[in-house]
């Protein structure tokens, strides 16, 4: 397996577990409250990034590609992890902080 094959393998799969927690995580807090908001933004640049990967891959450049999934999932944790965002009891998609 060459180069490119193995990092394109590598960022379908990124792609794809990253694709599956914007579909399951939601807001944490009540909306009403002052970190609603940055729920919101930990989601939408998560979003953004999110779409940047799907952008990079259909453009061919996978190293950026790869480098835009992680950060999306990256928010995605940080988000779940200080409890702006809720993933669920999914410790497996999420990094969970207990």
């Amino acid at each position: 397996m060459g180069l490119e094959e193995s990092l394109r393998e590598r960022l379908e799969r990124y792609l794809e577990i990253t694709q599956r927690a914007l579909t399951v995580v939601r807001l944490s807090p009540p909306s009403r409250s002052f970190l609603y908001k940055g729920g919101e933004d930990f989601l939408g640049m998560a979003r953004s990034y999110y779409q940047d990967a799907l952008h990079f891959r259909d453009e061919g450049d996978l190293p950026r590609a790869l480098a835009a999934v992680s950060y999306a999932h990256g928010w995605i944790d940080a988000g779940v992890r200080l409890g702006l965002l809720d993933g669920g009891e999914d410790d497996q998609t999420f990094t969970q902080y207990s």
